[in-house]
């Protein structure tokens, strides 16, 4: 297992409480930062009548692949999409376990349940909130046939020793990066390790496209069966059949989905992606901001990274622990959000939730890390669109919630 770095850089007791005062609007978990750039594009999209999956996919597709300096990348419209597509392309059959992780949003479960494929969980590294390599080992059995990791909040999995696991027992490796597009462990970039790279794109994500996700992965026929699958399982995506190179005519060669981008989303990501390390720079800063704020305060804050590795800073979580905080998470929830702060849960464990406690039998208990995070997190703000009086307002709404003068 790798060490975490723990020890603070920052010296907390330099560091003086923010002056108490109420954010006068509301503060919107995740807003998003737009600029001129991609509403141009989008506007130029809109008047050339090419709003479906065209040229502007395709662009996308190889800026993110150059970025990720990846082999192959097929845009689609969600994460789940992505996940769903890479199941189905890793090539497994009803039956077959998948292991991931029970800190996680449904879709990450819904996808394997959605390929035919059954969920196993295994429980999280209680410092990273990372799927525990561990206890993926000890959830083996002779159905396993992939390993579907999350890198929670941009913090990378332990990947050394999830490949190696891999590799001993010849599985496919499908790395759910929605939180992750910075990421990189190693000096090489989360979902490259894999068969497979799931991106999401949604509007609360790193860089956004509204409705949006990316499969990367190395095997070339890989990326052809998921960009048919895409699009209906026809054999010819829709711009290349109406370009003006001429009509080409398709062919149906598997039962497949509606999953394709639209042009009008990869206009906005086109733009989003040149200014994705700049975004993150930014949220560096505020990250930094936090913890130097928080160290004082009665929360766990998130771990640190291990060494050559690189976090995403795609949320900070904090943890809410009432026998030292006085109040519940939910309390906490609710008092931000009477702050005028919007906060995010991340997440309640999968098995809080009755439909996997209906179908799997699965109980909270059973994966104690998870549950016990899942109960006590809550995800402060974290978005290059804030300014730094926002900070300072998210800071002051914490101490005052918690009471601290």
């Amino acid at each position: 297992m790798l060490k975490l770095n723990t020890t603070r850089t920052m010296h907390s007791v330099a560091v003086q409480p923010p002056p108490i005062r109420p954010k006068e609007r509301f503060l919107v978990f995740g807003s998003p930062l737009i600029e001129e750039a991609e509403i141009e594009e989008v506007v130029a999209s809109m008047r050339s009548g090419w709003l479906g999956t065209g040229p502007k996919v395709a662009r996308f597709e190889e800026d993110f692949r150059t970025y990720k300096d990846a082999s192959h990348a097929v845009a689609v419209n969600s994460c789940t999409a992505a996940l769903h597509l890479s199941i189905l392309a890793a090539g497994l059959q009803p039956g077959d376990e998948v292991i991931t992780s029970p800190l996680t949003f449904c879709a990450t479960v819904n996808a394997i349940i959605h390929a035919g494929a059954t969920p196993v969980l295994a429980d999280v590294d209680p410092l990273t909130l990372n799927i525990d390599p561990q206890q993926v080992e000890r959830r083996l059995s002779h159905r396993t046939r992939a390993i579907l990791p999350i890198h929670f909040a941009g913090h990378p999995c332990d990947m050394d020793a999830l490949c190696s696991l891999a590799e001993q027992h010849d599985l496919r490796l499908i790395e759910d990066c929605a939180h992750a597009i910075e990421t990189e462990y190693r000096g090489r970039p989360a979902g490259t390790f894999g068969d497979f790279g799931c991106f999401s794109f949604y509007v609360t994500k790193n860089m956004v496209t509204g409705e949006g996700g990316m499969v990367l992965t190395h095997n070339e026929q890989d990326a052809a069966r998921i960009k048919m699958l895409a699009l209906h399982g026809m054999s010819k995506d829709a711009w290349k059949r109406f370009s003006d190179t001429g009509y080409k005519h398709y062919q149906v060669v598997e039962c497949g989905f509606k999953y394709n981008m639209m042009d009008i989303q990869a206009a906005i990501g086109i733009h989003q992606l040149q200014r994705v390390e700049h975004y993150w720079l930014r949220r560096q800063e505020i990250w930094q901001r936090y913890n130097a704020a928080f160290a004082d305060l009665p929360l766990t804050l998130p771990a640190d990274t291990i060494a050559d590795a690189r976090h995403g800073h795609h949320l900070y979580t904090v943890m809410v622990d009432e026998t030292r905080t006085g109040i519940s998470r939910d309390h906490f929830l609710n008092a931000m959000t009477a702050q005028n702060i919007g906060v995010g849960v991340h997440y309640l464990s999968i098995p809080e939730h009755p439909y996997y406690q209906e179908t799997f039998g699965w109980r909270p208990a059973d994966y104690p890390h998870a549950m016990r995070i899942g109960r006590q997190t809550v995800s402060l703000p974290l978005s290059a669109k804030l300014t730094n009086d926002d900070v300072e307002d998210v800071i002051a709404a914490v101490y005052r919630v918690l009471g601290v003068a």
